[in-house]
Formats: structure tokens, C-alpha cells, sequence
């Protein structure tokens, strides 16, 4: 078995299968000191400013010198001119595939009222604010398997209480683009097709007020929605313990559910980055993109979910994209991610993390040439993105 990985014949390094010592070879070239699994060896000479290609792709440039068997990585390699801001070319629209037939796969799923479709059964207690984190955790572990088994034995079908909790909420601007992005958080897990009902607990002095967000995610409290605040209650314990008792009020409706077959155009899934390291976009990324790819055939969604994590790879989906304003959306979203990331005194390449880096990664631009791969090969159908009157304007 091979000590390497060669991605791609164009590319100037391969990919160590294991830690190579000293005077190993890699495609007849001697190995340069200690190389950690999954880190990076030169196969050819790279001159001080020239880029550096893995997967045919440029992952930076050469900050100094770097001779065949080198390891390359943070002490030389960096995102080179403009901290990565070369030309890219964004191919709009080469790639796209057509259609291919449909296929018909169906999973016993859930139908909601509003019609669509849930693979799970959930009530969920949801936080305004930090305040009312630990209330909102506590109403939802007296429902818990492990610390009260008989909460809920007699509702089979219900899968679960659980509670999404966060750290802001208060001291915030409350037109600010966090605030939004809260709110429109908050809104799309309270009406998640997988929640039957939902419980919303703030504290009531917070930024993050509960009549506010109402009204401008345009829901109303009823059955499967209820707000409440701890300042209006009398404190966390008898915060908890309404808390427990709406829930309790809704269990037997949500126990009523009932699975059927249901077609896997239903099935959305969101791509969110893992443990990356040297391996992960040649092995675990590339075989979820298979799977996505396997979903879209059969009518379903999947959604590359982090921008910094696109960035560096963006040219490859604007090859995808079903329409040329598609295509801009995404490029419009990179140049908004650059200048959000600018007047916040950070840089792109603030992402890769220490440990991505320990694991073999060196920069944004070859972390998101990995991370892509999870979204297979299917067509770019679409950008989601919040108004842009709500962002800083692009570079």
C-alpha cells in the first residue's frame, strides 16, 4: 500500500496515509524531516510566491522556498496575494447538469397539517435569551428518559422533549443584523416541521423581547405555541414548573401523530462542518456528497450551510448554478463575507481552526475545496440569504 495520496496528477503535494520519517520516498522523491498523517509533502520545487495546488486547485502560495519532499503547511504556505483574493474563475453555469429522471423513494414520515412532512416528533423548549437557558433545559429534563422514565410512557409516539438553548438575547442592538439572525433563528425552529409544539421561555427585561419577535416572524401564541417570561411567572422554579405543565397539556394531542409513507422530496438535509482535517475531503466529505447526490434524485434538499467554509471554493458551485442570478447571489454573499469579516478586524483565514490545522488543513482555501465536497455533484439551485438592506453593503 501506497504511504501517499495523489489527488490529482497537476497538483504540487500528496497526501501522507501515515506519520513518514526522514528519508521515506513519495514518487521517488526523499522525505525531509517528520510529516504527520495527513499533512502535505512537496513533489516538486515551489518557488517563494508561487501557488500551491491540491485537488488541481490553488490552496495558497508559497510564503518562502519549498524543495520536493518538504512538508508544507503554515511555515510555508500562506493565502498569498491580498490574503487570498485572486482571480477566480466562476465558469457560471458550465457545469450544469440535466435533468435526470426522477426516482420515487418514500420513508414513513409524519404529515403536519400545513402539509408538510416530519421524520420526527418533537416538542421543543426554546430560550429568548441566556437568562432563560437553564429554566428552559430544566423543563425539558424532567421529561428525559434517563431522569424520569415514566414522563412520558404513555405517549409512544412523541420522540422527545428537548430544549435549544443559545448565549445572547440581551444587550444587543434590536435592529442590529445579530438581533435578526436571532429571530429569524428562533422563528424557524418554532415552527420546525419536527416540533409538534413549542415552549418559549424569556426572562422579560431582555433585548430579545417575546411580543417583539412575534410579531416580526408574524406568529401568534395558540395550541402548539406558548411564550412566557420568568419576571411574569415568580422565578425559575415556577418558571420550571409551568413550563412542565403546558408541555404536559400538549402531550396527548402530539401523541395522536401517525407514520405513513411519504416521498423523499420532503427530506432536507444541512451540511454543517465537522472534526475537519487532511482526510475529510477525500473521504467522509466526498461520501456524504454521494448520498446528498442520491437524495436530490429522488426529489430531496440538501443545504451547504457555512459560508467561511464555501470561501476559496465558491468558483466550483458557480460552475453549478441553474441560473446566472443564482451564481451572483452566492458571489454577492462571498463579497459580503469578506467585508463583514474586515470591519471585524479578522481575516478568512482566521478559519481553518488550531485543530484543523493540527490535522493537516493550512487554510481557508484548502479546508473549503474539502468541506464542498459534501455537497455532491448535483446542480446549484438556489442561495438563501437574508434581505441585503439588513447587511453591510458588498466591497
Amino acid at each position: 500500500m501506497s504511504v501517499f495520496i495523489r489527488l490529482h496528477s497537476a497538483d504540487d503535494v500528496v497526501i501522507a496515509r501515515a506519520q513518514l520519517m526522514s528519508g521515506a520516498s513519495v514518487e521517488d522523491v526523499p522525505v525531509k524531516g517528520l510529516i504527520p498523517p495527513g499533512h502535505k509533502v512537496a513533489t516538486r520545487a515551489i518557488q517563494a510566491g508561487q501557488p500551491v495546488r491540491r485537488y488541481n486547485q490553488i490552496i495558497g502560495f508559497a510564503s518562502a522556498a519549498i524543495q520536493p519532499g518538504e512538508h508544507v503547511h503554515t511555515h510555508n504556505l500562506n493565502m498569498g496575494p491580498e490574503k487570498g483574493n485572486f482571480e477566480r474563475d466562476y465558469a457560471i453555469g458550465q457545469d450544469v447538469k440535466p435533468e435526470a429522471p426522477r426516482k420515487h423513494a418514500t420513508f414513513m414520515g409524519i404529515k403536519r397539517s400545513d402539509g408538510r412532512v416530519a421524520t420526527r416528533n418533537y416538542i421543543g423548549v426554546l430560550s429568548s435569551v441566556n437568562c432563560s437557558a437553564t429554566a428552559a433545559r430544566a423543563i425539558a429534563d424532567h421529561f428525559s428518559k434517563r431522569n424520569n422514565p415514566a414522563a412520558l410512557a404513555n405517549f409512544p409516539q412523541v420522540d422527545g422533549v428537548v430544549a435549544l438553548t443559545h448565549g445572547t438575547g440581551c444587550g444587543m442592538d434590536t435592529e442590529g443584523l445579530g438581533m435578526q439572525l436571532l429571530e429569524r433563528t428562533l422563528a424557524g425552529y418554532a415552527t420546525h416541521a419536527n416540533f409538534w409544539g413549542v415552549v418559549v421561555v424569556g426572562l422579560g427585561c431582555e433585548s430579545n423581547q417575546l411580543k417583539t419577535w412575534l410579531a416580526h416572524s408574524s406568529l401568534r401564541e395558540g395550541d402548539t405555541l406558548k411564550v412566557f417570561n420568568i419576571q411574569d411567572t415568580g422565578g425559575t422554579r415556577l418558571t420550571v414548573e409551568k413550563g412542565i405543565a403546558l408541555i404536559e397539556e400538549m402531550l396527548p394531542r402530539a401523541n395522536q401523530v401517525k407514520r405513513e409513507p411519504c416521498s423523499a422530496e420532503h427530506i432536507t438535509i444541512g451540511l454543517q462542518c465537522g472534526g475537519s482535517d487532511g482526510y475529510s475531503g477525500i473521504s467522509a466529505n466526498p461520501a456524504l456528497g454521494a448520498a446528498v447526490d442520491l437524495l436530490v434524485q429522488h426529489g430531496g434538499t440538501a443545504i451547504l450551510s457555512e459560508t467561511p467554509e464555501i470561501y476559496g471554493a465558491e468558483h466550483l458551485l458557480t460552475r453549478r448554478a441553474v441560473k446566472p442570478e443564482v451564481a451572483q447571489k452566492l458571489i454577492d454573499r462571498i463579497h459580503w463575507w469578506e467585508n463583514y469579516t474586515e470591519i471585524n478586524g479578522g481575516e478568512m483565514n482566521n478559519n481553518p481552526s488550531p485543530g484543523n490545522k493540527a490535522g493537516g488543513l493550512t487554510t481557508i482555501l484548502e479546508k473549503s475545496l474539502g468541506a464542498v465536497a459534501k455537497g455532491g455533484t448535483s446542480n446549484l439551485q438556489a442561495v438563501v440569504a437574508a434581505p441585503m438592506a439588513a447587511r453591510p453593503p458588498p466591497v
